[in-house]
Order: structure tokens, then C-alpha cells, then sequence
């Protein structure tokens, strides 16, 4: 991760994404740099737009929230229902059977 962080600074500092920089970004922050990381690293990210992909990535999970608790919404009445049905079928005998389900 600290990888990533290092590329990000970068950006950040619109300073270019090598080899030679990745490394000094994580050399002065006390890791120890494994050159084959960095060099996947900026292999994996020459021809990436990184404001877009951030953009994007931050975009994503506002968009995926409204779905996803919309179904949960619609989730939670069937539930209810199912427990008011199972009620009825036991004929609403509050026991020793309604701690067995």
C-alpha cells in the first residue's frame, strides 16, 4: 500500500512517477524499497489518467450507496411479513417453542 501512497504523493506534488522517485519517496519514509514492486508499480500505471481514476474511484461507491440501500429497504418488508406469517402459524403461543424458532 505504501506503494501506492508514494505514487499518489507524487501526483499529488505533480512531480513525475519513475523508478527514481517512487523509491525516494519510500526511502525517506523509513521503508525498505523492493525495486521489483516499484518498477510494477509504475509499469501498471504509465498510460493511467490517475486525476480520472480517482475521480471515478471516488464516484463509485456514492453511486453504488443509493442501490444498495434501496435493497436493503425493500428487503426489510418481506422479512417482516415472513415473521408476522410464522407468528400466525404457531398460533401466536409465546413458550418454551418460540425460543426454537
Amino acid at each position: 500500500m505504501e506503494y501506492v501512497y508514494a505514487a499518489m504523493l507524487l501526483h499529488s506534488a505533480e512531480k513525475n512517477i519513475d523508478d527514481d522517485a517512487v523509491s525516494a519517496v519510500l526511502k525517506a519514509a523509513g521503508v525498505d524499497v523492493d525495486a521489483a514492486r516499484v518498477k510494477a508499480l509504475v509499469a501498471s500505471l504509465s498510460g493511467v489518467d490517475i486525476a480520472e481514476a480517482m475521480a471515478t474511484a471516488v464516484a463509485a461507491p456514492a453511486a453504488a450507496a443509493a442501490p444498495a440501500a434501496a435493497a436493503a429497504s425493500d428487503d426489510a418488508a418481506p422479512a417482516a411479513e415472513e415473521a408476522e406469517e410464522e407468528e400466525e402459524e404457531a398460533g401466536g403461543f409465546e413458550g418454551l417453542g418460540s425460543l426454537f424458532g
